[in-house]
């Protein structure tokens, strides 16, 4: 078995990786256009601009910061750039969590070797990964210390996955959810809630079992809703939809933050472990995958249903103190504008009953997303 090692980080620095996808400018399709793209963009810049799994998709990751207002200068000159390389082609960029309407086989697959792997490993389930997600990076100071956070902060997921619902169609079909992507993923063997784990030598041992006996290929293809990040030295969590600007992915990013830095204060101060029975997370996240910001959680402390503008806002009560301290008090008091909505997935589904074109929905949400004037 390998040894993974911990880079741990003494800071709750924080890095954030948006999935956006390429549509075409006319028609609004998918468009599966990244290796054009990626030839516009510096060449020095690999680590920020990345391929997936579908060629319609392009990652866009911020350097390690350490504060949002950092995240916001990075991210905003990267998708600039991008912006610009995109228009020079006649593509747009999406952001929601699934595509309204183009179809998921007509997708190509990126030729790269691990993905070709993962396709023969993972068949129709791999080839439906049409989604795109928000993914934020928050450093913690030892293993242990993350796979604690990684249990702590399950109960939080559902109000995350609420606050950033963007998926309600599929394939040119309403889905009836606000977040049809969460549930795309739950198909993976390897992706949804994780499983529960004590500590560091524990999330070694599954992964390295999993690895020897061949259920997955590499740890990368570990996908649960929050992780360790080894390399990174952070927890890493992956749960939300794409929300539809800039403002929000922020927004959200400094809500993990602030989450993970006041989970970690409260293991060094000396916390009991209040125990979240896993049903009860599983029944908030179908709830929030459902209902979006409409969702009623079960308070895991009471077992009283509530509104998720509530739990937003006694959360957000209960991290100011740590927002302030980490300078990014005012983007975290944006999440509850978001938890009142509308959402994005009742943006678009407006915009259709508005319209009765889903390539509107794409065209109208382009334009107010760019970062470009």
């Amino acid at each position: 078995m390998s040894k993974l090692v911990f880079h741990s980080n003494e800071k709750p620095t924080v890095g954030v990786e948006i999935e956006l996808g390429l549509v075409d400018a006319e028609t609004m399709e998918l468009s599966s256009s990244i290796k054009a793209l990626l030839e516009r963009l510096p060449p020095d810049a690999a680590k920020c601009y990345k391929p997936e799994l579908m060629q319609s998709c392009i990652e866009i990751n911020s350097g390690v910061c350490h504060t949002i207002d950092e995240v916001e200068q990075d991210l905003r000159s990267k998708i600039t750039v991008v912006e610009q390389a995109a228009d020079a082609l006649a593509l747009r960029l999406w952001w929601g969590a699934t595509h309204p309407f183009s179809l998921w086989k007509h997708q190509q697959v990126t030729p790269d070797q691990r993905y070709l792997d993962l396709v023969e490993l993972l068949q129709e389930l791999a080839k439906r990964l049409v989604t795109f997600g928000l993914h934020v990076h928050v450093g913690v100071d030892s293993g242990d210390k993350a796979v604690m956070i990684c249990d702590r902060i399950m109960q939080h997921l559902p109000t995350l996955l609420a606050l950033s619902c963007s998926s309600p169609y599929w394939e040119n079909r309403t889905t009836g959810l606000q977040s049809h992507r969460s549930k795309i993923m739950e198909g993976l063997p390897t992706a949804g809630l994780p499983t529960l784990m004590r500590n560091w030598s524990e999330y070694v041992w599954l992964v390295n079992h999993m690895v020897d006996t061949g259920f997955i290929n590499t740890i990368r293809e570990i996908w649960w809703d929050v992780r360790p990040h080894h390399r990174f030295g952070t927890v890493e969590l992956r749960v939300c939809d794409m929300p539809g600007n800039l403002s929000d992915v922020l927004a959200l990013a400094a809500f993990s933050q602030c989450l993970v830095s006041a989970l970690s204060a409260e293991i060094d101060q000396g916390a009991y472990q209040h125990d979240c029975h896993p049903m009860m997370v599983r029944q908030n996240k179908w709830r929030a995958c459902r209902f979006g910001h409409q969702a009623q959680l079960v308070n895991s402390y009471t077992y009283q249903v509530e509104p998720v503008p509530k739990t937003t806002e006694m959360l957000i009560d209960r991290m100011e103190d740590t927002a302030r301290h980490l300078g990014c008090w005012d983007h975290l008091q944006r999440v509850q504008t978001m938890a009142e909505g509308p959402s994005w997935a009742d943006r678009q589904i407006a915009i259709l009953s508005e319209t009765g074109k889903p390539a509107d929905v794409v065209r109208e949400l382009t334009k107010q997303s760019r970062v470009i004037d």
